[in-house]
């Protein structure tokens, strides 16, 4: 049943399966049945030009998915190496450490608050009174580590 169902396809079979997948991708965005899709699309552009036996359509397909595969993994690791203006944009805790702030409440049996900006953060360090400065040296999880500045 299979192989006499791949044995009937030919050039504009390629072509449409090719459309499905794309119509597919549109539907469940992925990047991945598009490149699948454009190498169907390939695989019918080739035999419409050169026609030959389902096997060998298979194995042009198989070699082309890979390419368009591999070939989109290698461009997208490619792009993703690209340097910000911003490097601590989404990395707001690394972006404090180094920093230095005054402190919003004392620091009492080793927890405090200092004002960052707009809002309040959770601090850990040696006991210090409110309004002395402090530099983050580290964080854990939403609380920045604070040493004397």
């Amino acid at each position: 049943m299979i192989v006499a169902t791949l044995a009937s396809w030919g050039a504009w079979s390629w072509i449409a399966f090719a459309a499905v997948l794309m119509a597919l991708e549109i539907l469940a965005p992925g990047y991945f049945l598009i490149w699948l899709g454009a190498a169907a699309a390939l695989t019918g552009a080739v035999f419409l030009v050169l026609p030959g036996p389902w096997q060998i359509q298979l194995a042009v397909f198989a070699a082309l998915s890979l390419i368009c595969l591999f070939g989109w993994v290698r461009v997208t690791r490619a792009s993703n190496g690209t340097t910000s203006d911003k490097p601590d944009l989404n990395r707001r805790m690394e972006a404090m450490v180094g920093r230095e702030f005054t402190l919003e409440e004392p620091i009492q049996a080793g927890r405090g608050r200092v004002r960052v900006a707009d809002s309040v953060w959770l601090v850990t360090g040696p006991d210090l009174a409110a309004g002395a400065r402090v530099r983050v040296t580290d964080f854990e999880g939403a609380v920045l580590k604070v040493e004397a500045a």
